[in-house]
């Protein structure tokens, strides 16, 4: 038997499908070249493209994914097209499947085009932080159907995308890199309100992780039932992180209320005894 006998050989022929071992080796070679193009494409994004501070990380992975979805969907065609598989028959064979299957593929469906709607409308991006479900993470992964999320934990969470169109989601870092927080104190009544609004903003200014511009500022909100309230807002770029740059913010507030002799009091209540 020859090679070209070989290559000729007939494996599956039906109506609407004719397969042979050159249609086979050549749907295989179309898929291997797909990959390798891929992986072209991805090694040239990871060394030459994501390292710039002056590219956006979020659109680049969203350019990559897109021509990711774009070469896999050529490369099934061209395949379907090789093995001589109509696409008509397919549509109408995709379509009866989807009836049967109901209820199910819908629900994978919403997520698929979920997932294109964050990739083409770029509401959330790669390395954003965001809060969805009470829970804060910085954005892994936008795949086609589901999306990572990392917590401060680093716990990885794979959430459908559909959560993401139909869920309220908070974006801390969609508008602008900094972003604004705040830390609650009370101090005694009698303390220098001038002096606690100095200290607050010293320690503001001196942590190297809260930004200088816009400049920290302190807010005297009330005149508690034991305490004078206050409020130090700051900006910060490391939003994932503030927890952590809060702590500091309290630890440095509590040494510098002592250095300065200011009171931060506790809850008091009055109790008065009547005797008959």
């Amino acid at each position: 038997m020859s090679i070209k006998e070989i290559l000729n050989y007939t494996l599956v022929q039906t109506d609407h499908l004719h397969v042979t071992v050159y249609n086979l080796l050549t749907a295989a070679f179309i898929l291997i070249i797909t990959e390798i193009l891929i992986w072209i494409i991805h090694r040239v994004f990871k060394k030459k493209i994501y390292p710039k501070p002056n590219i956006d990380i979020g659109k680049s992975h969203t350019i990559y994914q897109l021509l990711k979805y774009f070469l896999w969907i050529a490369a099934i065609l061209f395949v379907l097209q090789t093995i001589g598989l109509k696409v008509t028959f397919l549509l109408a064979g995709s379509a009866a499947l989807l009836v049967g299957l109901g209820l199910g593929l819908q629900e994978i469906f919403r997520d698929i085009v979920s997932g294109l709607i964050l990739l083409f409308e770029q509401n959330m991006k790669i390395n954003d932080v965001v809060e969805i479900e009470n829970e804060i993470g910085k954005v892994k992964e936008i795949g086609f159907r589901t999306t990572k999320i990392e917590t401060r934990d680093n716990i990885i969470h794979i959430i459908p995308n559909s959560k993401f169109i139909t869920r309220e989601v908070i974006n801390w870092s969609h508008i602008e890199k900094l972003t604004r927080f705040s830390v609650d104190l009370g101090v005694a009544y009698g303390s220098d309100v001038r002096l606690v609004e100095k200290v607050l903003h010293d320690c503001a200014i001196n942590h190297k992780k809260i930004a200088k511009k816009p400049d920290p500022f302190v807010r005297f909100n009330d005149f508690g039932d034991s305490s004078l309230a206050f409020q130090i807002f700051f900006w910060t770029d490391e939003s994932f992180y503030v927890e952590n740059i809060k702590s500091d913010l309290r630890f440095d507030i509590d040494k510098k209320f002592k250095e300065n002799n200011i009171k931060i009091p506790f809850p008091q209540r009055d109790v008065h005894i009547i005797s008959n």
